[in-house]
């Protein structure tokens, strides 16, 4: 990791005690149906680290709500409400999904009365067949492989509140945007939003995805890691077409192939796709983050990062 000059560093027992009067009531059977294929989570993190972040948020929630009404006071409107958008980027096969499907939880039932959406923006790559007419085949998860201005449009209706907003949904079983089928949200108080792409800087753009946002995480760890993680990942996807055999899904080509062959396949994935990719795109846009989960082996987070100005 890179020196990072405007956070503060907190050790993970450090940051622990920040957790403020919140209990949680995280069950150790709610994660396990939370987690990613391959992550590992457990009640210690989110007593240890979770719970503080939960705490933070809401700090970060309520200066948000009391500004927006000030905000609106002071241009002499009637105040209304304004979604409290969470960005969490990193590396593919990281933990963003995990993490923003227990922040999910941890809110909802800290906040019954709000409600809480999460989505991904893989919805927003262009489909295989439009990367393909477009020779980005092998570019697919690079910033240019995504409709961003379908992705600012959306987040431009989710924040001034226009109502029900849909959005592509992408299937992991095709590894493809599903044609025709669209998910929708509609006047959601908090919105958690994550994916590799989301803290990228502007292109010659006059706005970009994160300016829209009111908190952004980062999940980070050691390229090495990494790679171990999204070659397990790979091989539990593997296992699973296995046990349930499904001519649809993405995995199933792989069955009748040498696991070493396939491996040797999903390294060469890692290597030529998704590391250059994270080291030319997504971990330069670490210190946009408001705050960095930094794991070490097993996924377990040893530090915690948090934004000074």
């Amino acid at each position: 990791m890179k020196r990072l000059i405007n956070y503060h560093k907190y050790g993970r027992q450090e940051w622990a005690q920040f957790h403020g009067e919140y209990r949680h009531n995280i069950a150790a059977a709610d994660l396990q149906q939370l987690k990613s294929v391959g992550d590992q989570i457990s009640l210690e993190d989110v007593q240890e680290i979770y719970a503080p972040l939960r705490h933070l948020l809401h700090l970060y929630l309520n200066n948000y709500q009391q500004l927006s009404n000030a905000k609106a006071r002071f241009l002499g409107q009637k105040p209304h409400q304004v979604p409290f958008i969470i960005g969490i980027s990193g590396s593919v096969a990281v933990g963003k999904s995990t993490t923003a499907r227990l922040l999910k939880m941890m809110l909802q039932r800290a906040y019954p009365q709000y409600k809480i959406e999460q989505i991904t923006t893989d919805g927003f790559l262009y489909p295989n067949a439009e990367l393909a007419a477009r020779h980005l085949t092998a570019d697919k998860g690079f910033p240019w492989s995504y409709d961003n201005e379908k992705l600012l449009r959306f987040l431009e209706d989710v924040k001034a509140d226009q109502g029900p907003v849909t959005y592509p949904v992408y299937s992991h079983q095709i590894n493809d945007v599903l044609p025709d089928q669209q998910e929708q949200i509609e006047h959601p108080d908090i919105l958690i939003m994550e994916g590799i792409n989301v803290l990228q800087l502007p292109q010659n753009q006059q706005i970009y995805v994160s300016d829209y946002f009111d908190f952004a995480i980062y999940v980070d760890a050691d390229p090495q890691l990494i790679e171990q993680w999204y070659l397990h990942r790979f091989q539990g996807f593997l296992a699973w077409q296995r046990a349930h055999p499904d001519p649809t899904n993405f995995y199933y080509q792989f069955l009748e192939q040498p696991e070493d062959q396939v491996l040797v396949f999903a390294h060469r994935v890692w290597q030529e796709t998704n590391y250059r990719n994270l080291l030319e795109y997504i971990a330069p846009t670490m210190q946009r983050a408001d705050l960095i989960l930094h794991k070490t082996t097993n996924h377990f987070i040893d530090k915690v990062y948090l934004r000074k100005y």
